[in-house]
């Protein structure tokens, strides 16, 4: 009989000695709500009346979704009441959340992007979750940013929702990737993806080719040199993907190999990349490192940035091991 991701976690956190903990199970008991009301409203669509533009912005000055709001609200809720979190951070919100002082707090820290790919939500795209736990500091009551601001390699777990033909859950807590996948029938999430691992080798590659006169030379060497097939220096034929969904480009790196990118490039000066590092390039590096593969900005290992802001922005390139440690390879030479 397959196991539940409850069932799962505390299996897995039984088999470390000393390191069993009630919270952590109930933390990830909180996120699964979540995920599961995210994945009614997401499926129920313009039934409900959750598509379309908010009217606003975020934090970045990204417009905000109807369905961006509802789900950061759906996450809070879920998980706020618990006394699992001391607070919590999300890609929505400007600054961190503090746990309600009617409620008891716990000795974790929450960062999530509610709604990864929302800008496919009206066209019926594959959307996601992601979301990372850290430790609070030891002492620390009232978390502030600072805080939040942890190198990748502290995270307790990491994990992502895919909304898609079918709900996925899939998590590491640093002993490998396993994916779940939700039964509607019993409203559970039950293992189907044992030890998920990213080939080392593939023929597949993700970018937004429009913006190709902006990117770095090492990006343009590479992706150049993949489109010339079997004429050109690689001497194969390269297939090229792009979701504009990190979740759904990541999963399918997990399931059959890849590499996604999204680089550095002067279409903003000001920014450093597109991606943010807690919500989005933290625990998805997290997760690809898990499951055997390689996750870099092109110049360094993303979990071993310090971060110096909640809303930083990084180059992300990551996936099969072989063809991202090339691209990291043509950065050095460059």
């Amino acid at each position: 009989m397959s196991k539940s991701l409850v069932q799962f976690i505390i299996e897995e956190q039984r088999a470390i000695p000393g390191k069993a903990s009630g919270d952590f199970t109930g933390l990830i008991s909180d996120v699964i709500m979540a995920c599961k009301q995210i994945a009614h409203d997401v499926n129920k669509g313009a039934l409900i009346g959750v598509l379309g533009s908010a009217g606003s912005e975020n934090v970045q000055g990204e417009t905000q979704k109807k369905l961006d709001i509802i789900t950061n609200e759906v996450f809070i809720k879920s998980t706020e009441w618990g006394g699992h979190l001391a607070a919590m951070a999300s890609e929505e919100m400007d600054d961190v959340y503090p746990i309600p002082t009617r409620y008891p707090k716990g000795k974790y820290l929450l960062v999530f992007d509610p709604l990864d790919g929302s800008s496919n939500i009206d066209v019926n795209i594959s959307v996601g979750t992601i979301f990372s736990i850290l430790r609070a500091p030891k002492g620390v009551e009232n978390p502030s940013a600072a805080d939040f601001l942890q190198p990748g390699t502290t995270q307790v777990c990491a994990g992502y929702a895919l909304y898609g033909p079918a709900t996925m859950l899939v998590i590491t807590t640093g002993h490998g990737v396993n994916g779940f996948t939700l039964d509607g029938d019993i409203g559970e999430f039950m293992l189907t993806h044992p030890n998920m691992t990213v080939p080392a080798d593939t023929l597949e590659f993700a970018i937004n080719a429009s913006n190709e006169r902006h990117w770095e030379k090492p990006v343009q060497r590479y992706v150049d040199e993949c489109i010339a097939g079997k004429t050109g220096p690689r001497g194969k034929n390269f297939n090229m993907r792009w979701i504009a969904s990190m979740v759904a480009e990541v999963h399918r790196i997990l399931i059959r190999g890849g590499v996604f990118m999204y680089p550095k490039d002067d279409k903003d000066p000001g920014k450093a990349g597109k991606l943010r590092l807690l919500y989005e390039a933290n625990p998805m590096s997290f997760i690809v490192e898990q499951a055997g593969g390689v996750s870099s900005t092109g110049y360094q290992r993303i979990m071993e940035i310090k971060p110096t802001g909640l809303h930083q922005r990084v180059p992300v390139i990551l996936g099969s091991k072989n063809e991202v440690e090339r691209i990291v390879g043509y950065h050095k030479n460059a």
